[in-house]
């Protein structure tokens, strides 16, 4: 007999795993891998960027530095560091509403967030829990000038309380 080619050799697709075909096996195993692989990532920021500049840098030269620093920071500042707190309102479907915000500020930016949550009845009190557990991820970091919260953690009328307040501690906080 001639052969015309080489055979083509089809797996056998249910061999040693109980009946899944081929397709699924690897698809199994590449999601374990991809979940795995982003486990480890996970821990891989288990510092600050501050906390590692810190810690690479003698406390010698930090402090012989800072005087200059903070006198360029601050000639360059909008905003007083500091910790502010106000209350923002807000028109939910149940009526008005009001959240406290404490922000904390250094050479214009957001340090620190949190959020009081003051609510009216049992939805605001989710919505606004959700918000104050999400908002720190959102802003913490950031410049006071370029916050513009519209939703955090399924919660976009908290935002406008949030808002306001972040308004006000502005106007409060302004050099």
């Amino acid at each position: 007999m001639t052969s015309t080619g080489p055979t083509p050799i089809v797996p056998n697709e249910t061999a040693g795993s109980a009946g899944f075909p081929l397709h699924k096996r690897v698809l199994t195993a590449l999601a374990a891998v991809s979940i795995l692989g982003a486990a480890g990532c996970a821990g891989a920021e288990a510092t600050s960027p501050a906390a590692e500049q810190a810690a690479e840098s003698p406390a010698q030269e930090t402090t012989a530095a800072a005087p200059e620093a903070t006198a360029a920071a601050t000639a360059d500042q909008a905003y007083e560091d500091g910790t502010y707190t106000q209350t923002g309102s807000y028109q939910s479907p149940a009526g008005p509403e009001e959240v406290g915000v404490t922000l904390t500020l250094e050479a214009d930016v957001v340090t620190a967030v949190e959020v009081e949550p003051m609510p009216d009845n049992p939805t605001t009190t989710m919505y606004q829990e959700r918000f104050a557990g999400g908002i720190s991820d959102a802003i913490v970091g950031r410049k006071l000038d370029d916050l513009a919260v519209d939703k955090v953690a399924g919660s976009s009328l908290t935002s406008g309380g949030f808002n306001e307040a972040t308004d006000r501690i502005k106007s409060e906080a302004q050099l």
